[in-house]
């Protein structure tokens, strides 16, 4: 078995050698409330979705049982995702509320 050496992208060390610098853009809708309202919404639709799927499937139309139950369950993780997320940032902010200054 051939064993192919590393060759480096030769243009990353030139532009580090260059001194160019990497610029981030920083918009305003990157903020860290802004990401996280958006992922709560996400959460949210996939909830309002999953109500949506099982009532039309209670109502009579050609819904198939898996998708009910993938929908729902799609909709349960999401919701649980974010119950641990927002327990892992309270208990961030009560460690820091902790700190002496």
């Amino acid at each position: 078995m051939k064993i192919n050496g590393f060759v480096p992208n030769n243009e990353i060390f030139t532009k580090m050698s260059v001194g160019q610098e990497n610029k981030i853009e920083t918009s305003s809708n990157n903020t860290f409330g802004n990401v996280l309202k958006g992922e709560l919404d996400k959460v949210n639709e996939s909830q309002i979705a999953s109500e949506d799927i099982t009532e039309r499937f209670i109502k009579g139309e050609d819904i198939d049982v898996h998708n009910v139950m993938v929908a729902g369950e799609e909709a349960k993780l999401s919701l649980q995702l974010a119950v641990q997320v927002r327990n892992k940032l309270v208990e961030a902010y009560q460690e820091i509320s902790r700190m002496q200054l």
